[in-house]
């Protein structure tokens, strides 16, 4: 018998008590590299899960590593700082896109000259398997 996955195997009526019913958030303002920044320091009464968000996101922090450190699926992390955006108690910085019109790039590929540089994908790469 395998091992349960956090957030995956969790009660589904915890889940959808913590989302208040909804399977997905309404808007899609965030992306996994989406970078969350706190704008206030959470409030007596407030859900323990977003509270925990505002205190984790203190310094930008992705929607990915939000995910992994509550332990909830992403979908659910997305409509809990949907919910936190609403209210003006999140930003979110997206990252950056190429600035290259799509008509000047050949076949629809990034020009090399904009890729990022492979050896820092590498000690990116390495980085994560050693997590």
């Amino acid at each position: 018998m395998s091992a349960a996955r956090a957030g995956r195997d969790d009660d589904p009526d915890r889940l959808y008590t913590v989302t208040g019913g909804r399977s997905r958030a309404h808007n899609d303002s965030f992306d996994l590299v989406t970078l969350i920044v706190s704008e206030c320091e959470p409030t007596p009464g407030m859900p323990s899960e977003q509270a925990r968000i505002l205190r984790m996101c203190r310094l930008p922090t992705a929607v990915v590593e939000l995910s992994a450190d509550l332990r909830l699926p992403v979908s659910i992390v997305k409509i809990l700082l949907s919910d936190l955006l609403d209210t003006g108690r999140i930003t979110a910085r997206h990252p950056r896109t190429s600035k290259v019109p799509p008509a000047s790039r050949r076949g629809g590929e990034t020009p090399a000259a904009q890729l990022p540089d492979p050896t820092i994908l590498e000690q990116v790469l390495v980085g994560l398997r050693n997590l």
